[in-house]
């Protein structure tokens, strides 16, 4: 068995333990569908739901391990049940040529535009 807090970070759901352990104290994080504290262990067959900004993503336990791995081997830890990433997450990103200088102002307006702020 595994501590969730110690499983999520070794899976890559989090780039750190403690951001995994903030993540489970703040209650976004749920075992079975139940909110979890950061020493609740997982076994296989336990589902984890981890809120994000936008979207839930739900996992279920194949292997509880404990030590962070490559990437690779730590797809093979769980089954990924996650619905698909919402469109308006995955927004293209704004880009400017290297040295093509400061915007001009009708850059910037082309640019909040494409954010989605036209009162500015």
């Amino acid at each position: 068995m595994s501590r969730v807090d110690s499983w999520l970070w070794a899976v890559r759901v989090y780039k750190t333990r403690t951001m995994a352990s903030d993540a489970c104290k703040g209650g976004h994080v749920r075992v079975n569908g139940k909110p979890a504290k950061p020493a609740q262990d997982v076994k296989p067959g336990d589902r984890v739901v981890v809120r994000s900004p936008g979207w839930d993503r739900e996992f279920e336990v194949v292997d509880p391990i404990t030590k962070r791995v490559g990437a690779a081997i730590a797809v093979k830890a769980y089954v990924d049940h996650s619905p698909e990433r919402p469109a308006y997450l995955s927004a293209p990103v704004a880009r400017r040529d290297r040295g093509a200088g400061r915007p001009t102002k009708k850059d910037r307006r082309q640019l909040d535009e494409l954010r989605g702020r036209h009162d500015l």
